[in-house]
């Protein structure tokens, strides 16, 4: 025969290229050419390359070698600067449905439009696997029609209705609901590891159609699913998704060697709905957004609001209401003197001496604390910002854009006015390149007694 195919992943030896140079000294019987097929090429021994380099430098001009391979990158540069090259690109899901529905007409084989964009998805741009996949699809339930649900069942996948569900449960931070949803797809018999990898793919969709204008050309699929998937879209934010799929592309890494998948996926279920558990950046992003989102939702109390209150409970109702607002307790309004809300005491602001007690116990201070503000305040400093005001002086950019929020800054400011009893404000800022941050800030008073000597201060 004029055409051989080699598999180089059981035939690498050098002995085996020693029987090809050996072949290729005769001419072929029939045909101009002689054609040597070896596949799956960067399989080959160094010692192989080597004894097949000579015949691919100076080939007899009957001879044709064609090497096969998926990582090109393998293959040493002596042999692939002897080559013409050719990349074979993957084909796109539509050409692989209309291939398949072409067969399953042709075969006389029933089976719906969507079974098969799934089936052409599934191959991830090969015709190969497209093909095998639905041989074994119509194996199991020949003589049927081959619906959608009757491939998920055969290829062990999950309909994107469940994505929907736990994308719902894990933004809901209902843990056992999670657990719950995974131990129905395990009870069905659902391939787990296809599971993440349709989870991740579910995941992307979302946030291409958060970060793309023209996202319905990239996705592929019905206009009912997108219309789902843009409702869903609008319920988490792109930062938050990019930590889903971090978090579920390193569990799909691990469970290719984990023996038990069902809890390698709860604990990362686990750590998408209790965020405070794991103490990683992303996860305090995730948690600091969500507290974001929920002072945003609390109404303020405005005038209006205060107006529309007074009008539906009365006149009293409202004497009461503006009483209330101006800091008088209704015992106090009448007189009297046991009034159900005790008097609003004002708390001091701090003075210097507070201010540098304060910076003298940053250090217990940000201890005391602990939890998630802890690691964001690490190699910080206190320095002077004005009357009744310190500034925290942060050095890595990363806990500065943490650190420096606005809820951060007031949960602190809250914690030392309710320890030292004074009432201060914070400020935040990045520590410049080259600054020193053990700089020791003394006052004027405390100057002139450290120095003992008259001094004038310019202004």
């Amino acid at each position: 025969m004029n055409v051989v195919e080699i598999d180089a992943a059981s035939n690498n030896g050098v002995e085996n290229i020693r029987e090809i140079r050996e072949q290729v000294q005769y001419p072929p019987t029939e045909g101009r050419y002689r054609v040597y097929i070896i596949d799956e090429v960067h399989m080959l021994s160094t010692g192989a390359f080597n004894a097949l380099l000579k015949t691919l430098e100076e080939p007899p001009s009957y001879v044709i070698f064609i090497l096969a391979t998926t990582e090109v990158h393998k293959i040493p540069i002596t042999v692939l600067s002897r080559c013409q090259r050719y990349d074979f690109r993957r084909i796109t899901i539509e050409t692989i449905a209309a291939r398949l529905r072409e067969l399953a007409d042709a075969e006389q084989i029933p089976v719906e439009e969507r079974a098969l964009t799934y089936l052409a998805k599934a191959a991830d741009g090969s015709m190969r696997d497209a093909l095998s996949l639905l041989d074994q699809c119509v194996a199991f339930h020949f003589g049927t029609l081959l619906t959608y649900d009757n491939v998920l069942e055969v290829l062990g996948a999950v309909d994107s209705s469940v994505f929907s569900q736990l994308l719902r449960e894990i933004l809901a931070g209902d843990t056992a609901g999670c657990i719950h949803c995974l131990e129905e797809m395990v009870i069905q018999g659902r391939e787990l590891g296809q599971f993440v990898v349709d989870f991740i793919w579910y995941l992307r969709n979302l946030l291409i159609l958060k970060t793309t204008e023209d996202a319905e050309v990239m996705l592929e699929m019905s206009e009912d699913n997108l219309r789902l998937l843009r409702e869903e879209a609008k319920m988490v934010n792109g930062e938050t998704l990019m930590r889903f799929i971090r978090i579920f592309s390193e569990l799909s890494n691990q469970l290719r060697y984990a023996s038990q998948k069902r809890v390698l996926i709860e604990i990362a279920l686990i750590k998408l709905t209790k965020p405070q558990m794991e103490p990683n950046l992303d996860s305090i992003l995730q948690r600091l957004n969500e507290l974001e989102a929920r002072i945003e939702e609390t109404p303020q109390v405005t005038p209006e609001l205060m107006q529309q209150m007074a009008a539906r409970m009365g006149n009293s109702g409202g004497a009461s209401l503006n009483s209330t607002a101006a800091g008088v307790s209704p015992g106090q309004e009448e007189g009297g003197s046991g009034g159900e809300m005790p008097p609003q005491v004002a708390i001091p602001r701090a003075q210097l001496e507070d201010l540098n007690l304060i910076r003298q116990d940053w250090g217990k201070i940000i201890r005391d604390l602990g939890g998630a503000i802890r690691p964001s305040f690490r190699d910080t400093v206190l320095e002077p910002s004005g009357d009744s005001c310190l500034c925290v002086v942060f050095s890595s950019p990363d806990n500065y854009a943490i650190g420096s929020r606005a809820t951060v800054l007031g949960e602190l400011e809250r914690y030392i006015q309710e320890k030292y009893g004074k009432e201060l404000y914070l400020k935040a800022r990045l520590k410049s390149v080259g600054e020193r941050m053990n700089t020791i800030y003394v006052s004027d008073e405390e100057l002139k007694e450290a120095v003992h000597i008259d001094i004038e201060f310019e202004e």
